[in-house]
């Protein structure tokens, strides 16, 4: 059984290296990273993607990460008087004082924000049938909700779409919780407190997570974006892929791996920022224009749908 584990035993420096030095080292040997990679799709080299995704992909929906110093959702939670920020996701920490998961949880509830350029990316992976599975730790639901189909995608750490008992496991409509309400939902069984299906630290992985021991031993491209690649098992996924596979880290800072100097062959990383990184990698692809066309239609239909 896999849980969900706390950052606060993995080392900040996965292997041991300086990360400032291999932010700043490895970022000149990988400038043709996006133009390599992209030049190896459009030969048709890489047919099985698999994509690993974190928070970093949402902030340009308006939605926060967790980790940046200052704006992150961990350096703002003095508000709910919890004795460490991951504590609002630990599961022994809710059963004993829900409510400041719950006044969190009204700002990653899904429906105040819209998937961006980022998710129709990956959207367009699917579309050109390069797709094989994208692994997001994220709980907002835009992947899914930009047309990313439910058999290509993992949410990894779970969602808001169903809820349940957290102790006796008795399922709830997803509207049992009430999350923009200020009443904590609680069990008609066993009094316990109805959570959404999110993830907990401490909690198992949903079942659905474990489909990497098929997909990434058939990998044959690997994109990390937006990612600490802090929290356990997760992280360890970019890890299982073949040792000839190219791994392409997009993202503001080298994590995981990419902080080994020199880079693993095959690797590459473009490091700034990610809305601006995977706009250059559509234009060498050549799918701009494609993911303008898709952006536009998918919100039309979005829109007939809330009306």
């Amino acid at each position: 059984t896999y849980h969900l584990s706390s950052p606060a035993s993995i080392s900040l420096t996965l292997w041991g290296s300086d990360p400032l030095r291999a932010t700043s080292s490895s970022l000149s040997s990988s400038q043709s990273g996006l133009s390599s990679v992209a030049l190896l799709v459009k030969r048709g080299r890489c047919k099985k993607v698999v994509v690993v995704a974190g928070a970093g992909i949402s902030t340009a929906s308006g939605i926060p990460d967790f980790r940046t110093p200052g704006t992150g959702l961990y350096a703002n939670l003095e508000k709910y008087n919890v004795p460490y920020p991951e504590a609002i996701f630990n599961i022994d920490y809710f059963s004993n004082d829900p409510q400041p998961f719950f006044s969190l949880a009204k700002f990653l509830y899904p429906g105040g924000h819209r998937p961006n350029y980022i998710h129709y990316f990956i959207r367009m992976l699917h579309h050109k049938g390069l797709l094989l599975r994208v692994y997001t730790q994220n709980i907002d639901g835009l992947e899914k909700l930009c047309g990313i189909p439910d058999e290509k995608l993992v949410e990894a750490h779970g969602s808001f779409a169903t809820a349940s008992c957290h102790l006796c496991h008795t399922p709830y409509p997803s509207e049992e919780c009430a999350i923009m309400s200020d009443n904590v939902p609680t069990c008609s069984f066993c009094a316990a407190t109805v959570k959404p299906d999110v993830v907990f630290f401490g909690e198992d992985l949903p079942q659905k997570y474990f489909l990497h021991t098929k997909d990434f031993p058939k990998a044959d491209l690997l994109i990390i974006m937006g990612t600490s690649l802090k929290i356990e098992p997760f992280a360890s996924l970019v890890n299982t892929v073949g040792s000839s596979v190219p791994r392409l880290l997009l993202n503001r800072h080298a994590v995981g791996p990419f902080e080994r100097v020199p880079l693993r062959r095959r690797d590459h990383m473009e490091l700034g920022d990610l809305a601006e990184t995977i706009r250059r990698f559509a234009e060498f692809l050549g799918w701009n224009g494609e993911i303008e066309e898709m952006m536009k239609d998918r919100e039309a239909l979005v829109g007939e749908l809330c009306l």
